[in-house]
């Protein structure tokens, strides 16, 4: 089997579904709010590599490599990566991903006339997609993959196995290369499995820590949210509004126990654009409207509400998490959920 949809996965699957694929399985099945998506798994590389007699070359060029010399990295870098965009794709894998890509259903939301017969008729199968790569030694305690590997955002059907096969080769960018370097993983197998996952076209995005990144206090989380989709943040490309909740059990006579997650500090920060979907280019930067740009992102409420939620998979995990999530029509979804590695012990 070389995909599986999110509801068959667990954390213990991250050696064939990396770190990202096992952690949304993992909350798919304990009835997190996770977009539906799927998980090509680190053994369709494997044959991709191999039926396309790619092993040996791969490994050739990797030896190559002169750490101290940018330029022998780069170069290394771009021959693997034109290796594996040239090389054909099985046809029985190339058809089982894009049956499993229609079945997902069309992203909603993104305009007027936009349903899911003119997203059909356009050639555009299941909607939006995000399709992420997964390093099956990614988000451990001894290494975080996150940022090294690529993503692609509002792919469709036109663009959804080109986009498998670029997740495939930033195992070799070289930000990825002095990675596994740096964390000793270069003589160890690393393989990369594919995260394709419904786009959510969210009004509010942001990013959860459960614990405080700055104080290390792990009674408080941060929560940073944006205008717009998420990537606006990540990217740091916007100041997004902070919140600090405390998030003490108070044990009571009369309750058995309550959670208190209390609002500690607000900080609102102005926001002049915005990146939202877009038909034609995928996304795009527009203004926020002028009533908009200094207005607190998320309410009391919500901030609450969040902070229940990622409280939740941190408990479920038993481990502090980096969480980013996003909200649509005034639902959250968890589009990731991870360790949080800067920590100290």
């Amino acid at each position: 089997m070389f995909i599986k949809i999110f509801k068959q996965i667990t954390k213990k699957d991250v050696n064939i579904a990396g770190g990202k694929g096992a952690s949304l399985g993992e909350m798919t099945k304990t009835k997190i709010p996770v977009p539906q998506g799927f998980v090509i798994l680190a053994n369709a590389f494997d044959r991709f590599i191999k039926e396309a007699d790619l092993i040996q070359e791969i490994e050739s060029q990797l030896n190559q490599v002169n750490y101290e010399d940018i330029n022998s990295v780069d170069r290394v870098s771009n021959v693997i990566r034109d290796l594996i965009h040239d090389a054909k794709m099985p046809k029985d894998l190339k058809i089982g991903i894009l049956t499993k890509y229609i079945t997902l259903g069309p992203s909603p939301k993104l305009g007027e006339g936009d349903n899911s017969s003119s997203l059909r008729m356009r050639g555009l199968g299941g909607g939006f997609v995000a399709v992420r790569s997964s390093a099956t030694a990614e988000d451990s305690e001894v290494a975080s993959w996150a940022g090294e590997l690529e993503t692609y955002l509002n792919t469709t059907e036109k663009t959804l196995l080109a986009n498998v096969k670029k997740c495939w080769s930033s195992l070799f960018t070289p930000r990825a290369i002095f990675y596994r370097k740096e964390k000793n993983l270069h003589k160890a197998h690393v393989g990369v499995a594919v995260v394709v996952q419904e786009m959510v076209e969210s009004e509010i995005s942001g990013i959860t820590f459960t614990v405080h990144p700055v104080t290390q206090d792990k009674n408080q989380m941060i929560i940073e949210a944006g205008w717009g989709l998420g990537e606006a943040i990540v990217s740091g490309s916007i100041t997004p509004d902070s919140y600090v909740v405390n998030k003490l059990k108070v044990k009571s006579k009369k309750l058995k126990v309550n959670d208190k997650f209390e609002i500690l500090d607000i900080n609102v920060a102005e926001q002049k654009k915005q990146i939202v979907r877009c038909l034609k280019k995928g996304v795009k930067w527009v203004a926020v409207p002028k009533s908009r740009q200094e207005k607190q992102k998320l309410s009391g409420e919500q901030i609450v509400e969040l902070a229940k939620l990622c409280a939740q998979i941190e408990k479920h995990y038993k481990k502090p998490q980096d969480i980013e999530w996003a909200l649509r029509d005034g639902k959250f979804f968890i589009v990731q959920s991870r360790p949080i590695t800067t920590l100290r012990k």
